[in-house]
């Protein structure tokens, strides 16, 4: 991450030393943990090889658990070679636990079991069986799906959708392939479910988030977004904070930890900040995929390719005070270095954040639409917390096109409305509820024309432009029904950005998402500040800047202002409230602020506002405490 205070790095220097050789050590916090392939468990009959690796790994990062992997890829291990390893690692103080991945062939695009055929359902229960009689705590990688077609699946799926079969499917293969074996074998194993990345599109591949956290013992986060630019998932970095904090939200307390690999990044920041996000989600375990990747060493090469892309992480500055305390580090250093150094920052931090808050979003079961759009809202620095049932309580909630999958979405909203409290909905839900009731509220129409923008007004004869062209759906209102907070402009012509209606005893806001969701981040600063406000009505905090750089925040009065971006960002955090000063942590130094007023918002009296100047370097954050 970013160069912190030599402060900081000093009072890191006994915990790194300690962490030499004693790699059963626990963090305050949270606990690491490094997952190991079948191929690389297989591997393990090498003793030599083994404590080669080992070595590598403990001696750059304190590991407390370990998950040895049973199968991959129609590959089981050994009973002799697995029980050998496991031995090596509780003799040396760290937990072990049982992995599974039911793939015929991962590099086959992924290629998973087929539940259909008699053949892999019987190899799926003697997996489980071989895994839960040598370990109390088994967790699935999160290929337990199906993607299969094939002429078994096609009689069986009969005239249901795919999501349909699927899902029945996959709770049925949990059920009698998985925890009904396993738990005959071994009573008191712990089956624990991990989820990927793509939470949008489980559904479609049988991955249950409504019945799965009942019907398994613990479920677990994959918070991997790699590069958001390139490869074929486009997942946006704030993922790896908010896909955590949704699925805790799924039932509280039973989200066992994150899981991050070191795979598809272009500097080393992207990996680290992975890593960061998923602790600052406060999980209360970190995994490390995996036992080889963590020996991946950073070159000189690497290091000079990875400065240019404008990254804050200096392995110099990381490594001096350790070798000045006089510790033996393995040479060249390696990802699990990176990792080590970015869990005992966080270490540091963690314990003095309380618990997340933010924006509630409302997602219902196996719904889609506007797919991933909550975490570009993130990454333009609007604290985003998605939730599985409808938000009654706060004063402004977000909706957006997956709420259509709740047919009584109208009537929740009318009632928040009439109640006091307000809505703010994207322009892909306005055209999801045409003709299903949202005219009762206002009547707008979501056209199928389009334009292209590049300036914007706020207030009277405020305009400000964009870089570049924005394609956006143009959006129809009754002059006086309702009235545009933002508007677009393209000459002669303009149309609402962010629009407001009131109704009942609140006001429901309408979002103008641009076609592509990227362009969110074109939006000029002033635009974005405006839209941050009226969001994060329940929020004590927002903060005016670019995109591309997110707040998180806290019950404890505690934020942190984090920076995606290449260059230098100068923001400005605007703390609600009168006589507020910040102190960052954990320098303790003091901030003052300037006193003043927010922006109007239609039916609300202007707030005081102290705003505090902050310039926070590329690729990293700073971390403040609200007096």
């Amino acid at each position: 991450m970013r160069k912190f205070q030599s402060l900081l790095l000093l009072a890191l220097v006994l915990s790194i030393v300690n962490s030499v050789a004693q790699s059963g050590s626990h963090y305050k916090n949270f606990r690491v943990s490094v997952y190991a392939r079948a191929y690389e468990v297989r591997q393990m009959a090498d003793k030599k090889w083994l404590d080669s690796a080992w070595h590598v790994i403990s001696s750059q990062v304190k590991v407390d658990k370990i998950y040895l992997e049973t199968h991959r890829d129609l590959i089981v291990v050994d009973e002799k070679i697995l029980n050998g390893a496991k031995k090596y690692f509780e003799d040396r103080g760290i937990e072990t636990a049982g992995g599974i991945t039911y793939t015929i062939s991962e590099r086959n695009r992924f290629q998973t079991y087929c539940y259909s055929n008699p053949e892999y359902r019987q190899k799926a229960r003697e997996v489980a069986e071989y895994t839960a009689k040598h370990f109390d705590e088994m967790i699935l990688d999160d290929f337990f799906f199906t993607d299969c077609k094939c002429e078994f699946c096609i009689r069986e799926k009969g005239e249901r959708s795919w999501t349909d079969f699927r899902l029945q499917q996959m709770r049925d293969a949990g059920n009698d392939l998985i925890i009904g074996p396993a738990k005959a074998v071994n009573p008191n194993v712990k089956i624990v479910i991990k989820y990927p990345n793509w939470y949008e599109h489980f559904q479609g591949l049988g991955f249950d988030l409504k019945a799965g956290p009942e019907q398994y013992d613990g479920i677990y986060t994959g918070t991997e977004t790699r590069d958001p630019d390139a490869g074929g998932q486009h997942l946006q970095q704030y993922e790896s904070y908010l896909v955590f904090r949704y699925f805790e939200n799924l039932k509280p307390g039973n989200n066992g930890g994150g899981w991050v690999d070191t795979g598809g990044m272009r500097y080393i920041d992207r990996y680290t900040e992975q890593l960061w996000l998923t602790l600052i989600a406060k999980a209360p375990e970190i995994t490390l995929f995996d036992f080889r990747q963590l020996q991946r060493p950073i070159l000189t090469t690497d290091r000079a390719e990875w400065q240019g892309t404008g990254t804050s992480f200096d392995f110099d500055e990381i490594m001096e005070p350790f070798k000045s305390a006089g510790g033996k580090m393995v040479t060249p250093s390696t990802m699990a270095r990176a990792a080590g150094y970015t869990v005992e920052m966080a270490d540091a931090i963690v314990g003095l954040l309380g618990s997340p808050v933010g924006v509630k979003t409302y997602k219902p079961f196996h719904s889609t639409g506007e797919d991933f759009l909550q975490n570009y809202m993130g990454m333009e620095g609007i604290p985003m917390d998605i939730v599985p049932e409808f938000p009654a309580e706060p004063s402004m909630i977000l909706l957006t096109e997956t709420a259509a999958f709740d047919k009584d979405i109208v009537i929740k909203i009318r009632a928040r409305l009439e109640a006091g409290k307000n809505v703010t909905i994207t322009s892909g839900l306005l055209y999801a509820l045409e003709g299903k009731g949202i005219e009762d509220i206002v009547e707008l129409q979501y056209t199928q024309r389009k334009a292209l923008v590049n300036e914007f007004q706020l207030g009277r004869g405020i305009v400000v432009k964009s870089e570049k062209d924005i394609l956006i759906p143009q959006i129809q209102y009754l002059t006086n029904d309702s009235w545009e907070d933002i508007t677009s402009l393209d000459g002669a012509a303009g149309w609402p950005i962010l629009h407001q209606a009131r109704y009942g005893n609140g006001s429901l806001f309408v979002l103008t998402i641009p076609d592509n969701f990227a362009d969110l981040y074109q939006y000029p600063q002033e635009v974005l500040g405006r839209i941050r406000e009226v969001l994060s009505q329940d929020m004590k905090v927002y903060f005016e800047g670019p995109s591309k750089v997110s707040l998180f925040l806290y019950d404890n009065n505690t934020l942190i202002a984090e920076s995606f971006l290449p260059e230098t960002s100068d923001v400005k955090i605007c703390v609600k409230g009168e006589n507020v000063r910040l102190t960052e942590l954990p320098s303790g130094l003091k901030i003052d602020g300037q006193a003043g007023e927010g922006n109007y918002i239609w039916g609300r009296e202007r707030e005081k506002v102290t705003t505090f100047e902050i310039t926070i370097k590329p690729h990293s954050f700073k971390v403040f405490r609200i007096n």
